[in-house]
């Protein structure tokens, strides 16, 4: 079975080769290339999960070695793929949820003129994506990585007409870079320490500790905080979060995709697949944890402030990887949730995603929340299925957010002394906030009076409405309907993952039995029972929603969105993070550009071309005495003469 690995990463790859390459006579029905061969991966990628499942828990790792990549003596990389528990996880995901919105996309972008390069591009990334999880060793994953990060340029830039798109686009790519640059400097340093990068001899297994084991803990704690920084870049973290927002200028699809269910969660999977490096780091695994906290409450900060309502999906996205990198960093007692939060996530995000998209095809593309009201009377699908992603994410008793977020927050608390508390807090007033802004987000969409009737004209400066609607002359008055079929039963299905997941992984703690082998697993002693932290979670709940409805249900919401207080207005600039990169780091750069060149035209050009100027001057007043007159030689010589007849005549005097 192990032969079918390379397949599963060959269908998408040879899809983006057919649709980038074959040209225009692709054009009217070249896209269900794309769609059939994310469904082969996908099929492909349940041959073997049923194959895994056969297996002994202990011997669920298949590998396949293609060829020797780089054969060098005392550097050797392979490119090998390596198929276990984990990366099963993520294939099946990334496969699954990504055909249903190759799917999507199919209704979603008919009127788009570059559908087949669109297609092609959606392939690309799976390919990387899917390289990236099954790679055998660091330096293989990270081809997947750039690649990854190449296809998410290419998508969210997809309309690169759109200033923009262009921007945000460009924006990503550098942000990200920032983060590449640690998952490359990490790879340098285990290859310097431990003289490779293969995820066996340097991780090992929980019977036999890999070289990991004999290394200082401060190389460990260097390479970990490398891969944390990495992990921040692609994971959207603070201090490397910023590109996430301004990347929903990409088509709804790409936001489903690379911003929900795959793309954004590669940095877990790369702190959960280095979890023997990290285990030996504590400071790292701290850092991890401060990481995730922060991040999860500065991304529902941000949610709470958007009236657009991809934006507000995107802040939320943000803060819900926020609570996987902070179980991530809890070690053994977390990695199993944190993989979980992320499987369930990518159901009720992408249906939310999706479901965004569905309301913006029925309302000209618009995506201010405060144009909208009163859709669910014309979208019933879309306000079903978006309904039910709306209770998984909040932690909805008995929905797949309920059993994730839970054990995360437990976990948490299962830290022990004030880290456990504080982590916990952050947790339990993360879970609070994502209930109000996500009922905000349903109050404004599906409830309430119906604004868009009489809504002002987008203004110059917010422009709202995506090309299609532009090229096809839809940007009029809207008329909310609901979407074809080819888009709403994918949503329905990812539906079906948002209620259910949850309680199937739950139950016999199946999640938790399938990837112990390869995470580990430490239970831990919360000084809080289970009961209570879930009641405490479910009185978040409550007192979010509650707070939700009283601002935003039982009052009109106004056209235009109020001063606000200086919270708000912050988290409408998504808490200043851009003035910060501005101040901190384009000008902190300059003047740091400024001061080094000063110092190089001061001091090293100012010694160099002072050298060149002392000898230019030398040489010219000892080149006036080589003046070619035969009176000016006789002189020097008899003065030299006269000057050793008087040293001869001094010397014997003394």
């Amino acid at each position: 079975m192990e032969n079918l690995i390379a397949p599963l990463i060959a269908a998408p790859l040879l899809g983006a080769a057919v649709l980038l390459v074959g040209g225009r006579r692709l054009d009217r029905g070249g896209h269900w290339i794309g769609v059939l061969l994310s469904f082969v991966s996908f099929a492909l990628g349940l041959v073997l999960f049923a194959d895994l499942l056969g297996k002994g828990a202990g011997h669920r790792t298949l590998t396949q070695h293609l060829f020797s990549w780089i054969p060098v003596a005392g550097f050797q990389a392979d490119v090998t793929f390596r198929l276990d528990q984990l990366s099963m996880t993520f294939v099946l995901l990334i496969t699954g949820v990504g055909s249903l919105i190759h799917l999507y996309s199919v209704g979603y972008m008919a009127h788009d003129e570059r559908r087949r390069r669109f297609f092609g591009y959606l392939n690309l990334f799976l390919a990387a994506m899917l390289l990236l999880v099954l790679a055998d060793n660091y330096l293989l994953l990270y081809v997947g990585w750039e690649g990854v990060g190449l296809a998410s340029f290419l998508l969210i830039g997809f309309w690169q007409h759109k200033p923009s798109a262009a921007t945000a686009a460009k924006k990503a790519f550098l942000v990200n870079r920032v983060g590449d640059m640690g998952l490359s400097i990490a790879i340098m340093l285990m290859f310097t320490t431990f003289g490779g990068f293969a995820f066996g001899p340097l991780l090992g297994t929980h019977e036999e500790p890999g070289l990991v084991g004999g290394a200082s803990e401060g190389k460990l704690t260097a390479i970990a905080l490398m891969l944390l920084l990495a992990a921040c870049g692609k994971s959207a973290q603070v201090p490397l979060q910023s590109w996430l927002g301004d990347a929903m200028e990409g088509p709804t699809p790409v936001s489903a995709l690379i911003h929900a269910a795959t793309m954004v969660t590669a940095g877990v999977y790369l702190i959960v697949r280095s979890g023997a490096i990290f285990n030996a780091a504590p400071d790292a695994q701290l850092a991890v944890t401060v990481v995730g906290a922060v991040t999860l409450l500065f991304g529902a900060i941000v949610g709470c402030a958007k009236d657009d309502i991809k934006k507000a999906l995107a802040g939320s996205t943000m803060s819900q990887i926020g609570y996987m990198v902070l179980a991530a960093g809890l070690g053994p007692i977390g990695y199993v949730f944190a993989i979980m939060h992320l499987v369930t996530h990518g159901f009720f995000k992408a249906g939310l995603f999706l479901g965004a998209g569905s309301v913006m095809h029925g309302m000209n593309d618009e995506v201010d929340m405060r144009r909208y009201g009163g859709l669910r009377k014309y979208m019933p699908v879309t306000f079903v299925t978006f309904g039910l992603g709306y209770l998984a994410i909040i932690g909805f008793p008995g929905l797949s957010g309920f059993f994730s977020k839970d054990k995360i927050i437990e976990a948490a608390f299962a830290k022990g002394g004030t880290e456990g508390w504080i982590l916990g807090g952050a947790a339990l007033l993360g879970a609070a906030i994502t209930a109000f802004y996500m009922t905000r987000v349903m109050l404004m969409t599906f409830f309430g009076e119906e604004r868009w009737r009489n809504a002002p004209a987008p203004s110059p400066a917010e422009p709202s409405v995506e090309p299609a609607a532009e090229a096809g002359g839809e940007h009029a008055v809207p008329h909310p309907h609901e979407s074809p079929k080819v888009m709403t039963i994918p949503m329905i299905v990812l539906a079906v993952g948002s209620v259910f997941g949850g309680a199937f992984f739950s139950i016999g703690d199946r999640f938790l039995n399938w990837l112990e082998p390869v995470t580990g697993h430490d239970h831990g002693d919360s000084p809080l029972s289970a009961g209570v932290i879930t009641g405490a979670t479910m009185v978040c709940l409550v007192v979010g929603v509650a707070l939700a409805w009283a601002q935003y249900g039982g009052k009109p919401v106004p056209a235009l969105a109020p001063r606000g207080s200086l919270l708000t207005r912050a988290a409408r600039r998504d808490l200043l993070q851009d003035d910060f990169n501005h101040v901190v780091l384009v000008r902190g750069g300059e003047h740091l550009t400024r001061s080094l060149v000063y110092l190089d035209h001061s001091l090293v050009d100012g010694v160099v071309n002072g050298t060149a100027a002392g000898f230019g001057g030398l040489s010219g007043r000892l080149r006036r005495f080589q003046n070619g007159f035969a009176r000016s030689y006789a002189v020097s010589m008899f003065g030299g003469a006269a000057l050793l007849v008087a040293a001869t005549l001094l010397m014997r005097a003394v």
